[in-house]
């Protein structure tokens, strides 16, 4: 498995967070669509067997990477009680700040990237509008019978300039470099998540940004940093040294699939940040996780060979220095 970071531009507002279980998702039909049917199940051979040929990140400001979901004593110690309830706005550490230890963090987190600060200081690099609808009836191209109903929806405009890294890991040998770019141009142009057919989720693809933009692991490491949701049941992780925060995906099938009996089974996943903690011997790893879903375990009524990203591309970090410096009461508080 190789390695590749494709820097992206916002170029409308998103309906959709881009996290990378959604993003695979829209992956698999963009591949469907430009190469066919029989293409995409050769890739997704062996997915739900621990072979998969992609995974995705979740989409991150570029140059930075997320806050572990760990107790605030690790990356907030020595700070007081004031100044760790600001500290837990910022939640993007750079890149660069990488190799220090997970417990000087603190010093080096931020809330929004630089590039955004410069733009314009009073402002978010990120601001939610609503939009009103109201369903037509698309026979008599009228509201209905039932008359006027409107109903809101949510949308996320980003400032010009905003730029965001997504990690991809990939089999060389069954997908390439060119390929995973131009699959992301594909939905970069056609739209990614809610309301794409109204012109939401549009993108520019500025290439490959791997040479710059990854690291890969800590001095003895021991730790597994996620930068997607994961699925980390029966991997053999450690309960007493792992953290994360639960998410729950109501999925729903996408392209053709979300006409008819769209909604796929609820997935309980570990969200993005997660720190895992093997019960055995820490080795280096590109990927952790497993591949959900398939006809031996389906997580669809209507298609039965649908699969769930359940990986993850992770980073190492190393943990143990900080757990001698704590009392046990206050490892684990």
């Amino acid at each position: 498995m190789e390695n590749l970071t494709v820097q992206i531009e916002p170029k409308s507002a998103f309906g959709t967070p881009m996290k990378g279980d959604t993003l695979f998702g829209q992956l698999c039909w963009t591949v469907r669509a430009r190469h066919g049917d029989r293409r995409l199940q050769n890739l997704l051979d062996g997915y739900d067997r621990n072979h998969p040929f992609i995974c995705v990140s979740d989409a991150f400001s570029s140059g930075f990477l997320p806050r572990p979901k760990i107790p605030t004593k690790f990356i907030f110690s020595n700070v007081t009680a004031a100044d760790r309830k600001n500290l837990k706005v910022k939640n993007l550490l750079p890149i660069e700040k990488f190799d220090s230890h997970v417990c000087d963090w603190h010093r080096h987190l931020v809330e929004k990237s630089a590039d955004v600060q410069q733009m314009d200081s009073n402002r978010k690099d990120r601001c939610t509008r609503i939009r009103t609808h109201n369903s037509i009836d698309r026979r008599s191209n009228t509201t209905g019978s039932e008359g006027f109903a409107p109903y809101s929806t949510s949308e996320d405009w980003y400032l010009d300039g905003t730029k965001w890294d997504i990690h991809f890991i990939f089999d060389p040998e069954r997908i390439s470099r060119e390929e995973i770019l131009g699959l992301m141009h594909d939905i970069g142009q056609f739209g990614f998540g809610r309301d794409a057919t109204n012109g939401m989720g549009r993108f520019q693809v500025n290439g490959d940004a791997s040479s710059i933009h990854f690291p890969r692991e800590q001095k003895n490491s021991d730790s597994w940093l996620t930068l997607a949701p994961t699925a980390p049941q029966n991997i053999g992780i450690d309960p007493q040294r792992s953290w994360y925060q639960p998410f729950v995906r109501f999925g729903r099938h996408g392209n053709v699939g979300a006409i008819g009996r769209f909604l796929k089974k609820p997935l309980l996943l570990a969200d993005t940040g997660a720190v895992l903690t093997p019960i055995e011997g820490y080795e280096s790893k590109l990927f952790i996780g497993q591949g959900l879903g398939g006809k031996y375990l389906p997580i669809s009524d209507f298609m039965a060979e649908t699969v769930h990203q359940g990986y993850a591309p992770v980073l190492g970090i190393n943990l143990s220095a900080k757990d001698s410096s704590l009392s046990e009461t206050e490892k684990w508080a």
